[in-house]
């Protein structure tokens, strides 16, 4: 993990295991959205350890907390800790966890909200944007698809480029109507696409 926030070197399933029994007392319950949103903010912004992030986004992405995590009125909370976290294991947690949900739930105002993230100034925030259905599965949007991607295909930074093919190739894996249209659309994109996203996003195609 290049990044500049230590770790305390526990591993994925060490923190769950610590945690999981500290998110479920009722002891530790939060009682209200703001309540949640100011935890979630306090732990995040005054994080030393990369693994005080990862609890913040255990209490974001929680079962007991999901009428506040997928509201609308949570997407700026999910800016902003994108662009202060900065790293890919993060972003990608987030996009794919919380921004993917509100946008599934509210296309209506959320797909316009995708594509202005599409052309922000933090490269973060673009990945994100890239990367919002990545979950989506058969309710991917195509068309937001290719509209948070080809703002940013002539983006040489590694981190845009391995967000468009990954995203093109979680949607291939869907079925074979939505591999035929990944096939067709890098074909289309032809040299606008860089050889990674290309390899990327044809990955296991044939």
């Amino acid at each position: 993990m290049k990044s500049v926030m230590p770790f305390r070197g526990l591993t994925a399933p060490v923190l769950r295991s610590a945690l999981r029994p500290v998110l479920a007392d009722p002891a530790y319950r939060l009682t209200g959205r703001d309540e949640w949103e100011g935890t979630i903010r306090g732990l995040w912004d005054g994080a030393r350890f990369r693994e005080e992030r990862y609890a913040a986004l255990a209490i974001a992405g929680h079962r007991l907390y999901r009428q506040w995590a997928r509201d609308r009125c949570a997407m700026p909370l999910y800016r902003h800790l994108v662009e202060s976290g900065a790293w890919w294991d993060l972003v990608d947690e987030i996009a794919s966890h919380l921004v993917g949900p509100i946008l599934r739930a509210h296309p209506e105002t959320e797909s316009d909200r995708m594509r202005s993230w599409a052309i922000a100034s933090s490269m973060w925030v673009r990945r994100a944007a890239i990367l919002s259905q990545l979950s989506s599965r058969g309710e991917t949007d195509r068309q937001l698809l290719l509209d948070c991607i080809t703002p940013n295909l002539a983006d040489r930074e590694f981190f845009i480029r391995k967000a468009i093919g990954w995203s093109l190739r979680q949607y291939a894996h869907c079925d074979s109507s939505a591999a035929d249209w990944v096939r067709c659309t890098v074909d289309e994109l032809g040299p606008q696409l860089s050889p990674l996203s290309r390899r990327e996003a044809l990955k296991h195609l044939g």
